[in-house]
């Protein structure tokens, strides 16, 4: 026959046990964090069609090793990268902004360290590293971009895919012609660096703008977060995580789990 005297110490155990399994959980989601797999929401339209806003996804630290713009806070531990991988053309990458080291963007891989891009009349050419001369990259056009603006009207966007050297494929925007993203001089890649673009061509402040005059430029290898792997959770602008009335409709439930290409 157990007395309250015994039941006070099993209780007290009961809750000890389960303090230690949350601070376990919590030490191992942090690891995680720090050296596998990092969250980031999608905040603007510069990777559409790819990602929307409001899509979270997963990134890959391990894709291209460690920097110090890896780690929380930025902590220098060390110089360069270690364990490093070298990025893909065509990876979708999380970096921090070189203007600033801070400013977390995310943008496609186009052109790699020695290559040369130039965008003619909205269309990419691209001389890679040890090639004579600049190759167009095949843009085929598919279905429009269906979307709504912010009155709710039906917009629709051209969409095109292009297929990369290296045969990676993916998808664009060309809302407008003749903007100042169309046509640039020739950008050449400097070594240890990337040049990323947005695929909301029209709408991305991406390589194709210099550094000195608010864009990115070209990015150092030692500024890479890591590659974006899967979308985990997608919803609408203005949904509301309380909002539990709002979820059925404003969730985008087929992005879940989407694979980024």
């Amino acid at each position: 026959m157990s007395t309250e005297a015994d039941t006070q110490p099993a209780q007290r155990g009961a809750f000890a046990d389960t303090i230690r399994v949350i601070i376990h959980a919590l030490i191992l989601a942090m690891v995680v964090r720090i050296f596998f797999y990092q969250p980031f929401n999608i905040p603007s339209g510069s990777m559409k069609p790819t990602l929307l806003v409001g899509d979270y996804l997963f990134v890959s630290k391990l894709s291209y090793g460690y920097s110090r713009y890896t780690f929380p806070f930025g902590l220098n531990l060390f110089s360069g990268r270690v364990l490093a991988g070298e990025p893909k053309r065509g990876d979708v990458v999380v970096f921090k902004l070189p203007s600033d080291g801070r400013t977390d963007y995310i943008k496609r891989v186009i052109g790699l360290p020695g290559d040369r891009i130039q965008m003619r009349r909205g269309q990419l050419f691209i001389q890679p590293k040890g090639s004579a001369s600049f190759i167009a990259v095949p843009k085929r056009r598919v279905s429009d971009f269906v979307t709504r603006d912010e009155f709710g009207r039906t917009i629709r966007i051209p969409r095109y895919e292009e297929t990369l050297p290296g045969g990676a494929k993916h998808y664009t925007l060309d809302a407008i012609k003749g903007t100042r993203y169309d046509d640039t001089g020739v950008f050449e890649v400097p070594p240890g660096h990337y040049f990323m673009m947005g695929d909301n061509r029209d709408n991305s402040t991406d390589s194709r703008v210099p550094e000195t005059i608010g864009g990115v430029g070209f990015v150092p290898r030692e500024n890479l977060i890591g590659r974006a792997e899967l979308i985990f959770f997608s919803a609408e602008e203005s949904w509301r995580f309380l909002k539990l009335w709002e979820w059925p409709s404003k969730i985008r439930w087929k992005r879940f789990f989407t694979v980024i290409r």
